[in-house]
């Protein structure tokens, strides 16, 4: 089985870098975590990732006159590890149509909230002021537009009566560090298909608080 050469694309300490690393350091995983790239040489996710024994790299956002330069420079570093598939955990850039062209149908996010609601920051905060009732997570392909793309995976968490956005926050990912490496599996391995803005796959889990496309066996395959 070749495995599918992926980079995760950090800013901060990485928490859904750990769980995607440690999905695939199962051999039969379809996806190899091959780099770890960040945007700040600070990012303590980068100590994480190599300790883990995954290469590393950064190139300093702030050292560059523009958003495309950077991206240029982030391309190189892609292409000298020949990666050919990107999984953003708390990348804190926008990137330009001319970046997400490169990798249009190669790049995955995972967003705190359950898309198209909250798109954006501060998404706890949000669903809390709405009185929202069901609060989540969501791993979609990337799009030019802000947290646009075809859903590949969500998972739902009870907003309940005493939450705060911390104790939200922290069910919220909890979930994500679970869907993340599902959703991955299912596009590396090429069980679903993107058809317009949607990703179609095997029938709906069982479980209701996951909406991914062949859940259950992806979860079976991942423990």
């Amino acid at each position: 089985m070749t495995r599918l050469r992926t980079a995760i694309l950090i800013s901060g300490r990485g928490s859904n870098m750990d769980a995607l690393i440690a999905a695939a350091r199962d051999p039969s995983f379809p996806a190899d975590i091959a780099l770890v790239l960040s945007n700040r040489p600070d990012a303590p996710g980068l100590a994480k990732a190599k300790a883990a024994g995954v290469a590393t790299a950064a190139v300093d956002h702030k050292i560059y006159a523009g958003r495309e330069e950077f991206e240029r420079s982030l391309q190189i570093v892609l292409e000298t590890y020949r990666i050919n598939f990107i999984c953003l955990a708390g990348f804190m850039r926008m990137f330009t149509p001319w970046f997400v062209g490169q990798w249009r149908g190669r790049m995955l996010n995972v967003h705190p909230a359950l898309l198209p609601a909250y798109r954006g920051l501060d998404t706890h905060e949000r669903a809390l002021a709405d009185g929202a009732k069901i609060h989540g997570a969501t791993v979609h392909f990337v799009m030019p537009e802000m947290d646009e793309g075809p859903i590949v995976a969500q998972a739902a968490v009870p907003v309940l009566d005493d939450d705060t956005p911390e104790t939200l926050a922290a069910r919220v990912l909890a979930q994500e560090h679970v869907i993340y490496p599902m959703a991955l599996q299912l596009v590396a391995s090429g069980a679903v298909r993107v058809e317009g803005k949607r990703v179609l796959g095997a029938p709906a889990p069982d479980d209701a608080s996951l909406i991914v496309p062949d859940a259950t066996l992806a979860r079976r395959r991942i423990s």
